[in-house]
């Protein structure tokens, strides 16, 4: 946005209405409960009973309040690109020359997912962590159009109107395919990209042979492109449609996203409740059900293949798991590793891991470090 010729980046702060926390707890309270087949476990979805204690712990144990006071220690912003309100965060590290990155969540994520990364990384590079259009602070979205290509453009203007001229990309989950677009659409800012998700599809005309390991995976892929998940078919084919209700019930929208926490996440390195919670509280409390949903139905347009240099993390218990040879055909794959734990949400999971690796990408990668280096100096 513009304003007398300048870029209007503005200090934001977190301060929810009570009038919206009381409607939350009065609608908790007034929950109508479905019933449920004696010993169902997780064969119909997911348990009542395990809800129940979710919903009851949101109502009168978990504290909105709390959060909001230890988030809005974090240094926040709001700007306006493309027509479009844009939240993030920004800690500047203490090293002045430091290599700037811009960390991208996912769905059902948020801005969230980094807080346990933050401290580890800002000792060697800059944050930048925005909100996708359309989720939490940076939504609702009000045209069509919001897909992961649009978003990079964004997050390449933000990058700029911040003065950062080079810089690094990390995300998982659509926070991956972000990244890549940004070093698709930004070659000459991007000096690398980092991921912790990657799906790789079956090429059956790319002639490789691959170990069992590989086949292994594949086949998982396989069995998910055949059988389309529930959630993700309603928000790719009618994100309106399942808005309504998530939008409408706070069980409805609890629900919705700590069933992908609870299927993929390691067991071995469970997110807490309390954490959970406050993503969840960030989707209703910003009516962003809806909105943060045509995600999924923007998100099917292909983007440019990433010509800049790739890292990536493999977790062992993700949705899927990277076939190396197949990720080389498509992208410069200068860094790989794999984890035996954690899951989809390695920044909440892992983030010990996670941060180790990206260092390691972008600062012991002698072609990614270098790129990074000479652009810094010269700017000088």
């Amino acid at each position: 946005m513009n304003s007398g010729g300048k870029t209007v980046i503005k200090p934001f702060r977190i301060d929810i209405p009570q009038a919206d926390l009381d409607d939350l707890n009065d609608r908790l309270a007034r929950t109508r409960w479905p019933d449920e087949v004696a010993d169902a476990g997780w064969d119909y979805g997911f348990p009542l009973a395990r809800l129940r204690e979710l919903a009851e712990h949101w109502r009168s144990g978990y504290d909105w309040r709390a959060h909001e006071a230890e988030l809005n220690r974090l240094p926040h912003f709001t700007t306006e690109i493309d027509g479009q309100n844009i939240h993030f965060v920004h800690v500047r590290s203490s090293n002045p020359d430091a290599l700037a990155l811009v960390l991208t969540h996912g769905w059902p994520g948020s801005f969230l997912e980094f807080l346990d990364v933050i401290e580890p990384l800002s000792r060697d590079f800059h944050l930048v962590i925005p909100s996708i259009p359309g989720f939490g602070f940076s939504g609702p979205t009000h045209e069509r159009g919001w897909d992961i290509v649009r978003v990079a453009r964004a997050w390449a203007e933000l990058m700029h109107r911040l003065g950062y001229e080079r810089y690094g990309a990390q995300g998982g989950d659509f926070g991956a395919g972000i990244s890549l677009a940004l070093g698709a659409v930004a070659p000459e800012r991007v000096v690398g990209v980092h991921v912790n998700y990657l799906p790789t599809r079956p090429d059956p005309d790319a002639g490789l042979e691959l170990s069992g390991s590989d086949e292994v995976r594949l086949a998982k892929v396989k069995q998910l492109m055949a059988n389309r998940p529930p959630y993700q078919a309603l928000q790719a084919l009618t994100p309106q449609t399942i808005g309504y209700a998530l939008t409408d019930s706070p069980v409805g929208q609890l629900v919705w996203i700590a069933e992908r926490f609870a299927q993929w996440t390691d067991p071995r390195t469970p997110i807490s409740d309390e954490r959970m919670l406050t993503d969840i509280s960030l989707y209703w409390l910003t009516a962003t059900a809806a909105s943060s949903a045509r995600l999924t139905y923007e998100a099917a347009r292909r983007i440019e293949r990433c010509p800049v240099p790739v890292g990536v993390a493999v977790f062992a218990h993700d949705i899927t798991q990277s076939v190396r040879p197949l990720a080389e055909r498509l992208y410069d794959i200068r860094h790989w590793s794999e984890f035996d734990r954690g899951g989809h949400f390695a920044a909440m999971e892992v983030p010990e891991l996670l941060a180790a690796d990206v260092r390691g990408f972008f600062l012991d990668d002698s072609t990614v470090r270098g790129a990074g280096l000479v652009e810094r100096e010269s700017a000088r």
